[in-house]
């Protein structure tokens, strides 16, 4: 939308508080508008998306989570957002920063010097490290997106707008928005890769470099060719660069692993400070001018060609009028606030200034205590050893034997073991002078991962390959018996053990042999079934009865256990318990009047035998011998009497 049109805009009241003042920018993605809060009388900027994410509930839903991120964030190098909504359009509510933006300063034709290149790199920097420690990733770093207030600090603006905007399904993907938005892309970005915190590193590489020279390296005509050109390789970092080369190269390393993060482009950027003279006050020119003058959006399009060299001693280089007096007295106020009024003089006496400068910039340092450069380069000097690899104690000797100062730095690499040295700032081969700064980068071991939190009760094999998974190892510290978990599935760890650990650590892992086995219990004499089933059962073993005849046990009584007493079985198996039903009895059979065969047959069939003195004559049985009816054990002889 044309800035014509966006003055249409201008009185409109949104989120029934927020009245626009003037446009500020327009781009495919947003429009952004000076407002007053009639609620709480302050001027903020409103950021308005595009109409058709209204209707996107997925970006809806990523815009207000990343909005309620963004706005916990509290950091003075992160623009503040006061409140977010819907009314008709998506809208971001900042903090207004009437000093502009990088991206002003350069299409009014400013170039930085070094100097000046190095104070904005310090403080995106402090904000990058801020947000990247809190998992906040920018994904879209530019020069539109350093914004400065008043007082000439610097802002990162719209950290997580990027991500929400590019899951949403509405978004421009026109070739225009794409040279936008992958102009100061990482390799990983190009290669459409997982972004993570060292890719803002990466595009605060870029930025300083065209905040110097004016080009953005990799941005030529043809847009995918330039991406695909910076898959290749290192960035390669002009001259024009001078004592923050080293630094930069590092930031553009084409491997992520090998890339400083913003911590440490901080420090390499305070070391190279001592190699520069103090810096003339940014060139603001003012977030209304620059929206007046503006030629490119919002969403950046163009690239900024090479402009001559403005004197940037000037505060008020590219202002006019009353802007131009304002902007002066404002560089002269905060001049005064930083060093003593400085005066005419040759460069030595701005570079003894320095130093002063960046005590006053590093009283808030990228890190907790920060690291102060108070002193001077002076002589004599020495080489910096390749130190990776050592000991601290390496370096406390090395720095003994060159008067420097040692700076310790804690990080975590992978590969890497505890105590060992990771980089130094300065780098191996450059000459530190005596009383100065050597960061020693130490590492505590490999990088934290999140071991799986839900393994109790699991079988092995799958915790096992999801600690694999996560980078770490496992053992089978002890195998113990487990009344709830089954065998071979894990009871938790053995000891305390942290839910984050370094990388390939191994996870003492206690597993289950299943339930304790049972012993089968001993009875007392004279047990009934009763007794039996609950001692069984109180040991957590099943019953079976069996009624079984006893000549020894009277009848009711446990004649024995099936398996016996003292016998070790799992959880859960049955034990037979036979009781006795008494000793076993036949009756003696009624035999008379039957033939001799006849009652042999009988006697037979009731499990009795026939007598042997019972067959003199062979009539038919006149009776028996026990009688009829008497009950005897199966096998007995019975005799029985004929008729003759």
């Amino acid at each position: 939308m044309a800035m014509s049109q966006l003055s249409d805009q201008v009185g409109r009241v949104v989120g029934g508080r927020y009245r626009l003042i003037a446009p500020l920018g327009a781009g495919s993605s947003a429009q952004v508008f000076l407002a007053d809060d009639v609620t709480l009388q302050r001027q903020v900027a409103v950021k308005m998306l595009q109409p058709a994410l209204a209707a996107d509930q997925h970006f809806l839903e990523r815009f207000r989570a990343e909005a309620q991120t963004v706005a916990s964030v509290n950091h003075p190098n992160v623009v503040v957002v006061h409140d977010s909504g819907v009314d008709d359009v998506p809208y971001l509510v900042t903090e207004y920063l009437a000093g502009g933006s990088l991206r002003g300063m350069l299409a009014a034709g400013h170039r930085l010097t070094p100097a000046q290149a190095l104070v904005v790199g310090l403080e995106t920097c402090r904000g990058l490290a801020h947000a990247h420690g809190r998992g906040l990733v920018h994904r879209d770093l530019k020069p539109a997106n350093l914004c400065f207030g008043d007082d000439g600090r610097l802002r990162i603006a719209d950290f997580g707008l990027a991500r929400a905007l590019a899951e949403s399904g509405t978004t421009d993907h026109s070739d225009s928005h794409l040279v936008g938005t992958m102009r100061y892309a990482a390799p990983e970005q190009a290669r459409g890769e997982r972004t993570g915190p060292k890719a803002d590193v990466y595009a605060l590489g870029l930025v300083l470099i065209e905040a110097v020279t004016g080009r953005v390296p990799f941005a030529g005509g043809d847009p995918l060719a330039a991406l695909q050109a910076r898959t290749h390789g290192d960035l390669d970092v002009p001259d024009a660069l001078g004592p923050l080369r080293p630094a930069i190269e590092r930031a553009g390393r084409l491997d992520p692993d090998e890339r400083a993060d913003a911590e440490e482009l901080g420090i390499a950027l305070l070391a190279a400070s001592e190699r520069l003279t103090a810096p003339a006050p940014l060139p603001l020119v003012g977030a209304l001018a620059e929206a007046e003058g503006a030629s490119e959006s919002v969403d950046e399009r163009t690239q900024i060609a090479p402009a001559p060299s403005v004197d940037t001693d000037d505060p008020a280089a590219g202002l006019r009028g009353r802007k131009a007096r304002k902007a002066r007295k404002a560089a002269e106020a905060e001049a005064v606030a930083v060093v003593d009024a400085p005066e005419e003089g040759p460069a030595g006496a701005r570079r003894r200034r320095w130093p002063v400068v960046l005590a006053v910039l590093l009283a808030v340092a990228i890190t907790a205590g920060g690291l102060i450069l108070a002193q001077q380069l002076r002589t004599p000097t020495a080489e910096v050893p390749a130190l990776a690899g050592r000991q601290i104690d390496d370096a406390e000797l090395i720095a003994d034997q060159n008067d420097w100062i040692i700076d310790e730095k804690k990080t975590r690499r992978d590969g890497t073991e505890p105590g060992e040295i990771v980089s130094t700032t300065p780098p191996p081969g450059d000459r530190l002078a005596e009383g100065g700064t050597l960061v020693v980068l130490v590492s505590e071991g490999n990088t934290l991962t999140d071991r799986p939190a839900e393994i109790v009760g699991r079988p092995l094999e799958e915790v096992a390959l999801e600690l694999d998974a996560a980078g770490l190892g496992h053992e089978v510290a002890e195998e113990v018996h487990h009344e709830e978990v089954p065998a071979g599935h894990v009871i938790g760890t053995v000891g305390e053990v942290e839910t984050s650990l370094p990388r390939e650590s191994v996870v003492p892992l206690s597993v289950s042999l299943g339930p304790a086995p049972r012993t089968v219990p001993e009875l007392p004499a004279g047990a009934g079934f009763g007794a039996a089933r609950d001692a069984l059962a109180g040991v957590q073993l099943e019953v079976a009865r069996e009624d079984v005849f006893s000549e020894e046990v009277p009848a009711g009584q446990v004649v024995t256990l099936d398996p016996p007493s003292g016998a070790t079985l799992d959880r859960g198996t049955t034990v037979v318990v036979q009781v006795s039903k008494g000793p076993d009895r036949v009756a003696v059979p009624d035999l008379r009047g039957m033939t001799l065969d006849e009652a042999e047959a009988a006697l037979r069939n009731a499990d009795l035998v026939l007598g042997q003195d019972c067959c003199a004559s062979r009539g038919t049985v006149v009776g028996s011998d026990p009688g009829v009816g008497t009950q005897v054990r199966r096998g007995t002889s019975v005799n029985i009497f004929l008729a003759r």
